[in-house]
């Protein structure tokens, strides 16, 4: 996915960057054109073999458009679907790049570091800010943690099913500069697996790890 340019340094930024996701992780493409198309790719791949639940096809995909609806509004640029699994389960998780204006254009904006004391300073029931060094450079990494007394079986629909979004998650948030430019490139994780968290969060950094700068 190509970061777009648009700075007046005397080189210009990456043209694009690269990461190394696990087999089994599925992208969706979040172009309107091909939304659907993508999203349609990945339940036909999930159930495979599946005929007997429509109901599950019909608000997977629901979901999943909805998902890369909002992403994109929100300057998405690339959206990856867990379907990893192991043994006969499926390990959920989901990673979103987002590339991240100046947030004051024309002006000084705040440093990855300055954000980081900010935040730590804010605190903030099960959130952890740091700041890491990366092949890619220097990021600031929040994870998020579900309050413990928060976790509680999901509701049941009128069907007698678990609601999928009531499941809490932990997130883990990767922001760091694009070279050459004012823009931040921001990686986001998530996983319902809290019971594994940690384990989880030790596969978000190797992928956030491996990520790397390209120039044309």
């Amino acid at each position: 996915m190509t970061v777009p340019a648009g700075t007046d340094r005397t080189q210009p930024p990456p043209s694009d960057y690269q990461l190394l996701l696990p087999d089994g992780w599925f992208r969706i493409d979040l172009e309107p054109e091909r939304r659907r198309q993508s999203v349609d790719a990945l339940v036909n791949r999930q159930f495979n073999g599946v005929d007997n639940e429509p109901r599950l096809r019909r608000l997977l995909r629901q979901e999943l458009v909805e998902r890369a609806t909002n992403a994109f509004d929100q300057g998405g640029l690339e959206l990856y679907i867990s379907l990893q699994r192991a043994g006969a389960l499926t390990i959920p998780a989901s990673l979103l790049v987002t590339l991240i204006p100046p947030m004051r254009p024309g002006g000084q904006s705040p440093s990855l570091q300055e954000l980081a004391d900010e935040l730590g300073a804010e605190g903030g029931g099960g959130r952890t800010v740091s700041m890491i060094e990366l092949d890619a450079g220097t990021a600031m990494k929040v994870r998020v943690d579900p309050d413990v007394t928060d976790l509680k079986e999901p509701a049941l629909t009128t069907s007698g099913e678990k609601e999928i979004d009531a499941l809490p998650s932990v997130t883990v948030d990767y922001q760091l500069g694009v070279p050459r430019s004012d823009m931040n490139l921001l990686l986001t994780f998530s996983t319902p697996l809290v019971q594994i968290a940690d384990a989880m969060v030790e596969l978000f950094d190797a992928v956030a790890g491996s990520l790397k700068w390209k120039d044309e």
